[in-house]
């Protein structure tokens, strides 16, 4: 069944090729078909078990050490239902008029079919792989289909998405070498001891890498670029689910191979967590261009699920988790909308657009939509983000109380830029270039109305997503040292 989610959309991807009249009507029928496929992993998976589970494994480049090896568990599995929703709800939020179809919706699944692989990968060059073949359809996808300065945007994303593939392969190679276990199964190199300082210059290399992915600052400067430059189903699969790699990556791979090394620069982490909310926030808050701002929030947003990883307990792990899953859906729904008002007033400028709650003449669904969502995106308690922090920050105060109260005054920040939005925007007189603005179709509502809906959902029975994830959380944090103490001393007494 594994399989059947990542290659189902390659198959889709050729029939496209083959049958070119029906793009949009295959990449539909195999996006829900994927999606179905991974809810029926979902409704079968034993959430008592903490480990892997529906394993496929079989020996494919000895000599390498490269084996297809997947497997699924409580950290993956919400990521892969993400994943499949979002691209089939990408599928249609795209423009039935878009030019080049066939090309458009085949990489659209060859993005699905990638992201879900490194999700499910449980060797680490095959991680990489599928991590690196996401790039070039995301780069085709907003150099091709981009706005106005897509090819810059799109040439950064692809050297600093490269630069991170590159060093996490440094990384691996270096991790395996060194480990001599013949293989990169994450199994086999999770079972490896060696000094502590390799398992530091490992870890952060590792950490560099995926903190290019998520984007950490300094690291973050594609991010805004890529966001903004992509079409709305591009930027919805950007924000979504694409960053979820650089944050699952800190988790399974920094965090589960290295749990000693980890609680060295676990402060550093946290460290690193405030500045990016800070900053995130505060940029946000600047900007004019409401897809910009978004793309600012994502940035502070995130940075929660590093202060959640670095804290390293039961809770606060579990918060990152479900940090990302909130994360995905509200800032899916954010792009999904914007792209909406662009479609409709051609302007995404909030010192242009005013009054478009305006029930006869305005945009009063997509209004409504903004305000449920930007209050999600705030932390408002009933609606899926404020679990997400609450979990997260409630478990990373033990740990950092200081980084966790000045994160926690962030929130605040975000209130400020998106109630700028919301006044600017939604409430007053009709801007005079509006006369009456186009209706919002009942097609292009349905990606909006599923979203929140499932914001509101997971507000209110976060168990849905704990019960799947609880039992594996807690087996990543049993693997950590207890803390306190010189770490490295400690670490070379038990080799």
């Amino acid at each position: 069944m594994l399989s059947a989610i990542i290659w189902l959309p390659v198959l889709g991807a050729i029939l496209i090729g083959v049958l070119p009249n029906f793009s949009r009507a295959i990449a539909l029928a195999i996006s829900g078909l994927t999606l179905v496929i991974s809810i029926a992993i979902a409704a079968g998976f034993n959430y008592q078990n903490p480990g892997l589970q529906f394993i496929e494994h079989f020996n494919w480049i000895e000599p390498l050490g490269l084996d297809y090896n997947l497997g699924i568990d409580g950290l993956s599995l919400p990521l892969i239902v993400l994943n499949t929703l979002l691209v089939l709800l990408a599928v249609q939020a795209t423009d039935r008029h878009v030019e080049r179809p066939r090309l458009f919706h085949s990489l659209l699944l060859l993005v699905s079919a990638a992201i879900t692989g490194a999700f499910l990968a449980q060797n680490l060059l095959l991680f990489f792989l599928f991590y690196e073949l996401e790039l070039i359809p995301l780069y085709l996808l907003i150099a091709i289909w981009g706005g106005e300065k897509r090819g810059y945007a799109a040439t950064k994303f692809l050297i600093y998405q490269a630069l991170s593939g590159i060093i996490l392969l440094a990384g691996f190679l270096s991790w395996a070498w060194f480990a001599k276990t013949g293989d990169f199964n994450y199994e086999s190199l999770a079972a490896t001891h060696l000094p502590a300082n390799l398992q530091l210059l490992f870890l952060c290399v590792i950490l560099l890498g995926f903190g290019i992915k998520m984007p950490l600052v300094p690291f973050h400067t594609w991010l805004p670029d890529a966001y903004v430059e992509a079409s709305t189903p591009v930027s919805m699969l950007l924000g979504g689910i694409v960053s979820k790699l650089g944050t699952y990556g800190l988790i399974r791979f920094g965090l589960g191979l290295f749990p000693d090394a980890w609680l060295i620069v676990a402060p550093w982490l946290a460290l690193i967590s405030v500045v990016t909310a800070i900053y995130g926030s505060l940029i946000a808050i600047a900007q004019t261009d409401i897809k910009k701002t978004i793309a600012y929030s994502s940035v502070a947003h995130l940075s929660y699920v590093l202060l959640a990883t670095a804290a390293g307990n039961s809770l606060s792990i579990l918060g990152a988790v479900y940090q990302m899953v909130a994360h995905g859906l509200i800032l899916a729904l954010l792009f999904n909308l914007v792209g909406i008002i662009e479609a409709k007033t051609g302007s995404r400028d909030i010192n242009k657009l005013h009054g478009l709650l305006n029930p006869k003449r305005g945009l009063p669904f997509v209004g409504t939509m903004l305000i449920l969502t930007m209050m999600a995106s705030a932390g408002i308690p009933g609606m899926v983000g404020f679990i997400g922090e609450f979990l997260s920050f409630q478990g990373s105060y033990a740990t950092f109380p200081i980084p966790t109260l000045i994160c926690l005054a962030s929130t605040g920040l975000t209130s400020i830029y998106f109630v700028i939005i919301i006044n600017r925007t939604l409430f007053g007189k009709l801007a005079e270039d509006f006369t009456y603005l186009p209706k919002v179709a009942a097609t292009e509502r349905i990606p909006a109305i599923v979203l929140a809906a499932l914001i509101i959902l997971l507000g209110i029975q976060p168990n849905i997503l704990i019960s799947h994830t609880q039992i594996t959380t807690d087996n990543i944090v049993a693997t950590l040292p207890t803390a306190g103490g010189n770490e490295i001393a400690r670490i070379e007494t038990r080799k």
